[in-house]
């Protein structure tokens, strides 16, 4: 099996041609949607003077619908092909997204179009990143699970650092609707990278229509997650950091456009010099993990980077913006090491055919504090400020890590799984 582990030193990525296809349909699909991260925002702040509260139901648009897909959706990836799925998913996501540059031709986007696409595109994606997920360790060897994690998490966290910029770049150049073309394209390179990849989809445990009840089966994922004590505190500390995560995203365009007076270009530049750490964390991660073991690289990086969030609200106008990014730059440098490693850890040591139902439970429990932060963020933006707002969040992300000390994790010094 693709998963099975593996004495000594792990065969080298690089020559592995179906996780290269993998990884740059990927990142293709991660620096489109990074652009459209900025460029969706920025249509309704500037071309529509869309108000704090509208701004952040754009970002519950985006991502309340994977919460109520995603159960379901682990249920699916398991028992259908699961690369099939994620192209079917590719196309639709293709044709949502290519709807806004076609309406910008002749007329300006409504704040209504903004809304419906996003939410259909966060239903999509729902299924595909579950899929995603789930398909990794048919391609991989157990002990190429951090690195090929950490591979992705570097595009994942470069295309949020270039992301950004580039769209403020295509928003000068192009307007802020018209670019989001970049974003439809990005689509089309994941479905065919997808497409030519040779290793077969795994055979699905249970046909369409066979197996469990719905109810039973959705649940074995859940039950699974509850009786793991690390995996519990793995999906609590997510869950807490998305909540502040989503808060802190669901205003930071309007905070640093309206209080901090900054350009469109200087906040791509700002937003992306942030998240420059997250790239750096995702380099260092099967290094870290290495050197320290598998489970002490997912609690003490977290741990010791996740209080410079706190740098964030102390931003000012002019060069205080470097705080901004720094705050961001810190937070996601630790952020993408337990990323990448609790990701490899859950791939290991869940079975196979549990994977996808597993991972839906955890992105069930975990994204369901996303729509929440973005919809606080939204509302204590405008009841108290944003400058208060962005405190609580960065509180929230501060205390991420403590849950990860009460679990097993700080007593573990290395994850068999994972380690050999």
């Amino acid at each position: 099996m693709p998963n099975t582990l593996t004495s000594g030193r792990a065969a080298s990525l690089w020559r592995h041609r179906d996780f290269l296809l993998l990884w740059a349909g990927g990142s293709a699909n991660d620096l489109g949607s990074a652009v459209s991260t900025l460029l969706i925002p920025l249509i309704a702040v500037n071309g529509l003077r869309a108000t704090t509260l509208q701004v952040a139901l754009l970002g519950l648009a985006r991502r309340l619908p994977a919460v109520v897909v995603a159960l379901p959706a682990g249920l699916v990836a398991d028992r259908v092909p699961r690369r099939r799925l994620m192209v079917l998913c590719d196309v639709l996501s293709l044709a949502g997204v290519a709807s806004i540059p076609l309406v910008a031709v002749s007329m300006s986007v409504p704040l209504w179009q903004l809304y419906l696409v996003t939410a259909f595109v966060g239903t999509v994606r729902g299924f595909f990143d579950i899929a995603d997920q789930s398909l990794l360790p048919s391609l991989v060897t157990g002990d190429q699970l951090v690195d090929a994690n950490g591979k992705l998490r570097v595009t994942e966290t470069a295309s949020d650092t270039a992301g950004p910029a580039l769209g403020a770049v295509l928003a000068g150049a192009l307007g802020a609707a018209r670019a989001v073309a970049v974003d439809a394209a990005s689509y089309a390179v994941s479905a065919l990278t997808l497409l030519a990849i040779r290793t077969p989809d795994p055979t699905p445990v249970a046909a369409k229509g066979s197996g469990p009840r719905l109810r039973t089966a959705v649940a074995e994922g859940l039950q699974f997650v509850r009786k793991d004590r690390v995996l519990r505190a793995v999906t609590a500390a997510t869950a807490t950091a998305n909540l502040g995560i989503l808060a802190v995203v669901s205003l930071e365009v309007v905070y640093l456009v309206r209080q901090l007076h900054a350009s469109p270009t200087q906040v791509g530049v700002v937003i992306g010099a942030g998240v420059l750490g997250g790239v750096i964390g995702s380099l260092l991660a099967k290094p870290v993990a290495d050197r320290l073991g598998t489970p002490r690289a997912m609690w003490l990086p977290l741990v010791l980077c996740a209080p410079f969030a706190l740098l964030m609200p102390l931003a000012s106008p002019g060069w205080g913006l470097v705080l901004y990014s720094l705050g961001w730059a810190v937070f996601n440098g630790g952020g993408s090491v337990y990323q990448a490693s609790q990701m490899a850890y859950r791939q290991a040591v869940v079975p196979p055919e549990l994977l996808g139902r597993v991972n839906a439970a955890i992105r069930w429990i975990v994204w369901s504090t996303m729509p929440l932060g973005a919809l606080l963020g939204g509302l204590l933006g405008t009841w108290i400020g944003l400058r208060p707002t962005l405190w609580a969040a960065t509180a929230a992300l501060a205390c991420s890590g403590l849950w990860l000390l009460a679990s097993p994790l700080r007593r573990m010094n290395s994850a068999p799984a994972l380690d050999h």
